[in-house]
C-alpha cells in the first residue's frame, strides 16, 4: 500500500495502536505455541486466502500450507502454497475432510461472507479439536464503517477502488456478522471456545492509499480509540472445542 512517510510515524505518535497485522500476528504467535502438532507438522489453512497472507511468516513451522478462496488465483500468484481450492466457504462444507488443520487463518473475509455463521461452522469442522482460529474483520459499530456498509452496493463499488491499494482488492461486502458482540456469539454457536477478541483502528491504515482517504481514516480512528467496542477493525481467536 503507498503512503507518504511519516504516515506511520504519524499513527503510532497519535496513539491509534496496534495494526491489525501486529494484532494477528500475536495470536498467530499463540496459535503455534499452543498447538499440539509436532514442530514442522502443522497443518494450515488460511481460508479467503487472497494474494498474500500472515501465515508465510511461520512458513518453517507449517508441513502443509493449504489456500482456499472463492475465486482461483493466476498460475503461479500462489508460490507459497502447497495446495490451493476453490472453496465457497458458506456453503461447500465438504470441501475438505472434518478435522483437516491445526491453525485456520480469516483475514479480512468474514464482511464478505454472505452466511458468516455456516462459515464459522465449516472452519470449525475443518479444524481438529483443539486446533486454532484467528479472523480478523472490519466492525460495524464504528461510524464510518456503518455508515459506508449503509452505501448502496452500485456506489460503495466505486468507493472500494479508491481507497484499496488495487482494484482486485475490492471485493462485495455483506457485513451481517460484523460487531464484537455477534463474532463471538457465532464463534461459540459454531463450535469454539477460549474466544479472545481484540479490536484496534486500522482505518488509516487501510484507506491510506491516497492522502484525503488516509486523513478521513485517520480522524476515525482517533475519534474512536478510546472506546473498544466502536474501534474499526475486530481480531478474534478461538479454539475449536473437544466434541
Amino acid at each position: 500500500m503507498v503512503r507518504a512517510p511519516g504516515r506511520t510515524a504519524v499513527l503510532a505518535r497519535r496513539g491509534v495502536g496496534p495494526t491489525a497485522g501486529e494484532l494477528v500476528h500475536e495470536a498467530l504467535d499463540r496459535a503455534f505455541a499452543g498447538s499440539p502438532a509436532p514442530a514442522e507438522e502443522i497443518v494450515a489453512l488460511d481460508a479467503g486466502c487472497g494474494r498474500a497472507s500472515a501465515l508465510t511468516a511461520y512458513r518453517a513451522r507449517i508441513g502443509r500450507f493449504v489456500g482456499a478462496d472463492i475465486h482461483a488465483p493466476a498460475p503461479d500468484a500462489l508460490p507459497h502454497l502447497d495446495e490451493f481450492a476453490a472453496v465457497d466457504l458458506c456453503s461447500e462444507a465438504d470441501a475438505f475432510p472434518p478435522g483437516s488443520f491445526d491453525v485456520v487463518l480469516s483475514s479480512f473475509t468474514m464482511e464478505h461472507f454472505a452466511d458468516p455463521p455456516a462459515a464459522l461452522r465449516n472452519l470449525r469442522a475443518w479444524l481438529k479439536p483443539g486446533g486454532r482460529l484467528v479472523l480478523s474483520t472490519v466492525n460495524r459499530r464504528h461510524p464510518f464503517v456503518w455508515a459506508y456498509l449503509a452505501i448502496p452496493p452500485r456506489v460503495r463499488r466505486p468507493l472500494q477502488r479508491l481507497v484499496k491499494a488495487s482494484a482486485a482488492d475490492a471485493h462485495p461486502i455483506v457485513g451481517a456478522c460484523n460487531d464484537p458482540a455477534a463474532v463471538r456469539a457465532a464463534l461459540e454457536d459454531a463450535g469454539f471456545s477460549a474466544i479472545e477478541i481484540r479490536t484496534t483502528g486500522h482505518l488509516a491504515r487501510a484507506w491510506g492509499r491516497h492522502l484525503p482517504t488516509y486523513v478521513l481514516g485517520l480522524l476515525g480512528d482517533l475519534g474512536a480509540r478510546s472506546i473498544p467496542s466502536r474501534r474499526s477493525t475486530i481480531v478474534a481467536e478461538a479454539i475449536a472445542r473437544h466434541d
